[in-house]
């Protein structure tokens, strides 16, 4: 399986600076017909600015180190705050860029579309509102993936009545037939009182499999654990019902946070995993490795490609 091993990782992207609150992560890598492609966030510490900005970069190699090929910053998309991109190929060949916007002065999130031919012709202009939210939910860091005829979305969406609870998420599921207008199916994967994700649970990479439907999640069990998620695994049969497998996270930093995970299958059968790792100085680098499957946790179904 694709569970991190940050032991055989190396480092795609350093942080922006060093010490808490300077991240490069939250990846989101596509295989293009010459290159991978790779779409994550910069940030700085709430002070400092927070999320500023989304690069799209381009490897120089089979996806280890990039060159960056445009920068798109939160005051071009008019946000206070820029979160985890998602970079999709169409199967038509075009590509798009999902961002999560924090809306100014509140706790919402939505999700802004970028479309373009090429992945460094993205055009902040152009942007339109794609998952909107609304008074009672924020929405952010969808996940994509196009199967069988179909776009299905999962999206951590969080509640705002009660603003002190914003940091609370569960994952819910949507479909749509173009990846504009988008059909919300209900809640896939929710928290679990009592355990290490009983504050909240966020979907980051989705595989579908023979045997149903095979995720990875960010998970939390405080609002003090708030950007120090670490990775579960959860299974279905469908892509609207996910179940968590195990009682424990499956992967973690010595030093917090191991959240993000995105799985990027290469043309040579291998398969590249991104995710964002805490190191010892409580800054956030975005690693990558290279894998081949495992063997499962009892109960997580063989994976197939999408």
């Amino acid at each position: 399986m694709y569970l991190p091993q940050p032991q055989l990782s190396t480092v795609a992207v350093p942080p922006p600076g060093d010490g808490p609150g300077f991240w490069a992560g939250a990846p989101s890598a596509v295989a293009g017909d010459d290159a991978v492609y790779l779409a994550y966030r910069l940030r700085r510490p709430l002070a400092e600015g927070r999320g500023y900005a989304v690069v799209v970069a381009r490897s120089v190699d089979d996806g280890a180190h990039f060159e960056p090929l445009l920068t798109i910053t939160k005051d071009q998309m008019r946000t206070e705050s820029l979160e985890r991109p998602t970079l999709v190929r169409t199967p038509s060949g075009r590509w798009r860029l999902y961002l999560s916007c924090a809306t100014y002065g509140t706790k919402h999130w939505r999700v802004e579309l970028l479309e373009a031919d090429r992945p460094d012709a993205f055009d902040p202009a152009t942007a339109k509102v794609v998952l909107p939210g609304d008074l009672k939910t924020g929405v952010k860091d969808p996940v994509i993936v196009h199967h069988d005829g179909i776009w299905h979305l999962w999206a951590s969406c969080h509640p705002l009545e009660i603003p002190a609870e914003a940091d609370q998420m569960v994952t819910d599921y949507a479909t749509s037939p173009d990846g504009l207008e988008w059909s919300w199916q209900g809640t896939a994967l929710d928290r679990r009182p009592g355990y290490w994700d009983s504050r909240g649970v966020r979907v980051s990479a989705v595989r579908f499999t023979p045997a149903g439907v095979l995720a990875f999640y960010d998970g939390r069990a405080s609002a003090l654990e708030n950007y120090e998620e670490r990775t579960g695994v959860a299974a279905g049969p469908g892509p609207s019902t996910l179940t968590a497998v195990g009682t424990e996270p499956h992967a973690s930093s010595v030093y917090g946070g191991l959240r993000y995970l995105d799985i990027v299958p290469l043309p040579d059968g291998r398969t590249r995993i991104y995710y964002e790792w805490t190191r010892s100085d409580g800054a956030h680098e975005l690693r990558t490795e290279v894998r081949l499957p495992e063997a499962l946790p009892e109960g997580v179904p063989a994976d197939s490609d999408q």
